[in-house]
């Protein structure tokens, strides 16, 4: 289930956008009448945007697979209509595990942020 439209690695952060259309199955009662995207939703789009910074890094048959999430903040609703911005980075690793910290916007206003981390499995 890829919730990322596109995503660029420039010069070590991970840029990517989703567009929310409205009609998406996670709107569905979540709320009725008021559609906000929810926010696990969000960090799953982080978590497919940071991916990118991994390409080249880890053999193909291998997956990163979160391990945590850190000073998860919400800060402003991400609605139907919206283009969300998504920026990520590696803060460090120790393999198999890599953390980070992300965010993701809304016309250039911070809509959540959060640290992260995840391990890479399958090898």
């Amino acid at each position: 289930m890829l919730l990322i439209e596109d995503s660029e690695n420039i010069n070590g952060t991970a840029i990517g956008h989703y567009h929310v259309r409205g009609d998406e199955f996670f709107l569905k009662g979540h709320f009725p009448g008021n559609p906000i995207v929810p926010g696990v939703i969000l960090c799953e789009m982080m978590a497919q945007n940071a991916c990118v910074l991994m390409q080249g890094k880890i053999p193909e048959n291998c997956i990163p697979v979160y391990t945590g999430l850190n000073n998860v903040k919400f800060r402003s609703p991400v609605r139907p209509g919206d283009t969300v911005e998504l920026n990520c980075e590696i803060t460090r690793s120790k393999h198999p595990f890599y953390f980070g910290k992300g965010s993701a916007s809304v016309n250039n206003k911070l809509c959540m942020s959060a640290e992260f981390s995840f391990a890479v499995t399958g090898a």
